[in-house]
């Protein structure tokens, strides 16, 4: 990806350390002081994907962004906390005799899990997918929902909130993506390779 980078920006700017000032008629002028970018990579389009300068799908991405980093940052603290604090006493399905405690952290749960309970889950998605629709504005991620203690009331204070929820929410897609490999490979998300002998790989 790197040099991928390096190469588009030199056949823009001239330079691979992308010196935009010798390229002034960039498209993706329209989108370098937009949330997002920061130090040290500033704008970071490697594919091109902004290169249009099409406002309407910028927008359109940056929600696709906003989205995901919010399901992931939920998924990665899902993740930790049953192992943190531990699981909810009680039955997850009575009928089944099936506790709590009896599903696994993880990938594994995804078989122990009754339908109901998937249905559930899928039921409380969909709810939430078109409450969304109901509330959005037209700004990307921005539900109309003011959440208690997150909400700063200065422009600088959102600004700064907003620019951590983005890198915080690009560590968390990485981290899921990370924490599905080593539990697919180890049965474990926190990669404990003592449950995967293939000396190929350890």
């Amino acid at each position: 990806m790197a040099i991928i980078g390096m190469f588009y920006q030199d056949g823009l700017t001239g330079s691979a350390w992308g010196d935009w000032d010798l390229y002034t008629d960039s498209p993706l002028r329209a989108f370098e002081n937009e949330l997002g970018v920061q130090s040290p990579v500033g704008f970071w389009d490697p594919l091109g994907l902004a290169a249009d300068g099409n406002v309407e799908r910028f927008q359109r991405r940056r929600e696709t962004e906003i989205k995901h980093g919010r399901i992931c940052m939920l998924a990665t603290m899902g993740y930790m906390t049953p192992e943190i604090t531990g699981k909810l006493p009680g039955y997850i399905s009575p009928s089944e005799n099936l506790k709590f405690e009896d599903i696994p952290n993880g990938l594994g749960a995804i078989s122990k899990v009754p339908l109901a309970g998937w249905i559930q889950i899928v039921l409380w998605a969909a709810y939430c997918e078109v409450n969304t629709m109901r509330t959005r504005t037209s700004e990307p991620g921005n539900l109309g929902y003011r959440p208690p203690l997150l909400v700063k009331d200065t422009e600088e204070g959102r600004k700064r909130s907003l620019q951590a929820e983005l890198a915080n929410g690009r560590l968390a897609m990485f981290a899921i993506m990370g924490m599905f490999f080593q539990d697919g490979l180890t049965g474990s998300a926190w990669g404990d390779w003592s449950n995967y002998f293939d000396k190929s790989v350890v």
